[in-house]
């Protein structure tokens, strides 16, 4: 059984409670009390030995006041019962000389119960209350039930309150321990629930800027690249060697640049060219623009530019039309749906992805994007006539972190939603790819 909460020193390792203090300062008081009273009414009734009354009462005093003070007593069994067993000793010299310290059993109860093991403890109070009965008939010459009464129910009451304070004092460190198990339980739960949200927004933004940054900026190049080689054509703008990029240039103005039909201000190329490069520059920058919209608009977590004035079917049918270096189709089959925005959104992001993977890897001189809606489910194909790949390999050039992360960016976004995501290839006979969704069941 653990030190007593009742006698535990201010300095002791947890701090009491305001019940414990309340507790301990009332055993004190009444100990005190009742060394007083003996020693009041030796004084007052002029005992025959009142001298060593008041000597018992002070040295009893002095051992307790010690022992409550000493950090050994509450720490080591051994000094507890040393310390009840000089308690005990002052207290029989005391019932020799006076009748009044039959009283004093009383709280050394509480203190033996409290030092002591339950078994120790009961055992001590019982011999105690023996003690106190035999004090009590050495000073009366007339024997009364009370004499024994009186020690024996106080001690009862004392082992019956002890054992339920303990009771209690028990339960309340259970319902604390719980308290701080949900309290770390509760931080762990909103930690995992922070890391998760954090992870979740990080794969939102890499599918997002990979179906749309990244594949706009690699169209901007492919169109870029088709303005250089148009400027490119034709013949140089004008006779004699081609100048040395390693000798500096003589001083004075540039010279003249012809502006005949083979010549102009882009530096080179026919008229054709310079046409066909103007085209080019000006489709990179509409779609500069496009992935500007689209990089404010996955920010602020909107609806992607081109399902917001228009369906999803006209918005893979402009994907088509806007393909560089490929001749894409698209294709509606079935009655059309309203789905809600994260189908369409899906659905858009995953032919973006597939119709750039077409254009990036597959070397196609064609693509079909084709819409089918059905009773139950809405399904997108892309099919390409490229240089195709095996998807095995693909599959396990992703699990090994080598591998890019549309496929599996695409697959994400289509389980996501329930669906379906397949894909059909072999080296050399184009690559198919079809994501099925599940239409959600309208309320009755």
């Amino acid at each position: 059984m653990e030190t007593s909460p009742l006698i535990r020193p201010a300095g002791a390792a947890r701090a009491l409670t305001p019940v414990s203090r309340v507790l301990r300062l009332c055993l004190h008081a009444l100990l005190f009390g009742l060394l007083a009273l003996a020693a009041g009414r030796a004084v007052t009734g002029s005992a025959p030995r009142a001298a060593w009354v008041i000597a018992a009462c002070a040295v009893l005093a002095v051992v307790y006041a010690a022992g409550v003070r000493a950090p050994i007593v509450h720490r080591s069994p051994l000094a507890g019962a040393l310390w009840l067993a000089a308690l005990g000793a002052v207290w029989a010299g005391l019932l020799v000389v006076s009748p009044d310290g039959l009283w004093i059993a009383f709280p050394l109860y509480f203190l033996e119960l409290h030092l002591l093991r339950l078994r120790w403890g009961v055992a001590a109070v019982a011999v105690t209350a023996c003690a106190a009965i035999g004090g009590f008939l050495a000073h009366s010459p007339v024997v009364s039930p009370g004499a024994f009464l009186g020690p024996l129910l106080g001690g009862a009451v004392a082992v019956a309150t002890v054992l339920g304070y303990e009771a209690l004092y028990r339960e309340s460190e259970r319902r604390r321990e719980l308290i701080e198990e949900l309290i770390t339980t509760r931080a762990e739960l909103a930690a995992a629930e922070r890391g998760a949200g954090i992870l979740a927004e990080r794969e939102r933004l890499a599918r997002e800027i990979h179906d749309t940054l990244a594949q706009g900026l690699s169209s901007i190049q492919l169109l870029l690249r088709a303005a250089e080689r148009s400027l490119g054509e034709g013949p140089p703008t004008g006779p004699g060697p081609a100048p040395d990029p390693g000798r500096a240039s003589p001083p004075g103005p540039p010279p003249a640049v012809s502006g005949g039909p083979s010549g102009g201000p882009c530096g080179g190329g026919s008229e054709e060219g310079r046409a066909a490069a103007l085209g080019h520059i000006a489709r990179a920058r509409e779609a500069a623009q496009d992935n500007l919209a689209e990089a404010r608009r996955f920010v602020r977590a909107l609806s992607p530019p081109d399902l917001e004035h228009g369906s999803l079917a006209a918005a893979l049918e402009r994907l088509c039309v806007g393909a560089p270096g490929v001749r894409a189709r698209f294709s509606l089959s079935g009655i059309p749906a309203v789905l809600p925005t994260p189908y369409e959104v899906a659905l858009l992001r995953i032919a973006q992805s597939a119709l750039a993977n077409v254009v990036r890897h597959a070397g196609a001189g064609r693509a079909e994007l084709t819409l089918t809606f059905m009773d139950t489910s809405v399904t997108l194909d892309v099919v390409d006539d490229g240089a195709g790949f095996d998807p095995a390999a693909a599959r396990s050039a992703d699990g090994d972190g080598g591998g890019g992360f549309g496929l599996p960016a695409m697959r994400s976004r289509a389980e996501t939603l329930g669906g379906i995501f397949t894909v059909e290839s072999a080296p050399g006979q184009g690559t198919a790819v079809a994501v099925t969704l599940p239409l959600p069941v309208e309320a009755p």
